[in-house]
């Protein structure tokens, strides 16, 4: 099966900046994929390379095997960005606007199609005020509208909840996922992780321009962090045997939430009996005590922090 989106050896420079070093990696049909950086990590620059705005210097892109320069009407035609910026025409209605749309991709008749996405984005109230009457929300929404006017096979996100209400997010990923289900292969950019957990199916995360991680969701959160014990004790201190198990960031072992608190890095569950069974041979009586799993945001921070390390060493 042709790949949604393939990327090779992309390669882009600005004033010599290099904002793209290399960038190889497929996106399937029908997956959610997440891209996922730092800021001026590259992200920015390589969904406009996607979309065909500017030309990588050395590589290629093709969306569903359409090459997005030499054979730019097609992959555009397979492709909806919804941008970070808020860009609009003041002078027409929602409705207006998405008629528009369609226009620009050779649709007639496109009204029926308009009128379903602008009730699953809940646009219909709004559908003839102003686009300059809008709300930022509603003028958001109007942009995810217009990316998906045309039912593009391949949609990317490029920050589409970013300073907008819970409603709105709840709203959007509801269609976005119906959307999915169906078919459609999803690319999202965000720098809300929680969102990116639970949405990917798989994840590549840039840095200086460069791939550092590229695998499943679960792959990730299995294979670079463990989970974290959270034990309070009532009386009795942490034994010496456990001391290495504190996490680096527990500063003045443990003392740092009041009282006897400590935050113990644990691999597999069975590990977690055994500290129980030292904490109660040295007479320590727990409080209370929480099992922590690490998440997406855990994952990043080391995965950036080790791309720094290794950066660092070669130079």
């Amino acid at each position: 099966m042709t790949a949604a989106i393939q990327i090779d050896s992309v390669e882009k420079s600005y004033k010599g900046f290099k904002a793209l070093k290399g960038v190889s990696l497929n996106i399937e049909q029908g997956e959610f994929f997440g891209l996922l950086g730092p800021n001026g990590a590259g992200k920015t620059t390589l969904i406009s390379t996607i979309a065909g705005l500017i030309r990588p210097d050395v590589g290629s892109v093709r969306i569903h095997g359409h090459d997005v320069v030499k054979d730019f009407r097609a992959a555009r035609m397979a492709l909806g960005v919804v941008p970070q910026e808020l860009v609009f025409d003041p002078f027409f209605t929602v409705r207006e606007t998405l008629r528009l749309q369609s226009g620009y991709f050779g649709l007639k008749n496109n009204d029926a199609w308009i009128d379903e996405v602008m009730e699953n984005l809940d646009l219909t109230p709004k559908a003839d005020v102003n686009m300059r009457a809008l709300s930022g929300g509603m003028k958001r929404r109007v942009l995810v509208a217009q990316a998906l006017v045309h039912k593009p096979p391949v949609i990317v996100l490029d920050e589409p909840t970013a300073g907008v209400d819970v409603e709105l997010r709840q709203t959007l990923w509801k269609f976005i996922s119906r959307l999915n289900r169906e078919g459609h292969t999803v690319v999202l950019t965000t720098h809300y992780l929680e969102e990116a957990q639970a949405m990917c199916q798989r994840v590549a995360m840039l840095k200086t321009g460069n791939v550092v991680a590229l695998d499943t969701m679960s792959q990730l959160l299995r294979r670079v962090s463990g989970s974290s014990l959270v034990v309070h004790l009532k009386h009795g201190t942490l034994p010496d045997g456990l001391r290495h198990l504190v996490a680096h960031n527990e500063h003045d072992e443990g003392k740092n939430n009041g009282g006897n608190t400590y935050t113990l890095r644990v691999n597999e569950y069975g590990e977690v009996e055994g500290i129980l069974a030292r904490l109660r041979e040295s007479g320590a009586e727990i409080d209370e005590m929480q099992l922590q799993q690490a998440d997406l945001e855990d994952i990043f921070i080391q995965i950036m922090e080790g791309a720094s390390q290794a950066g660092a060493s070669v130079r």
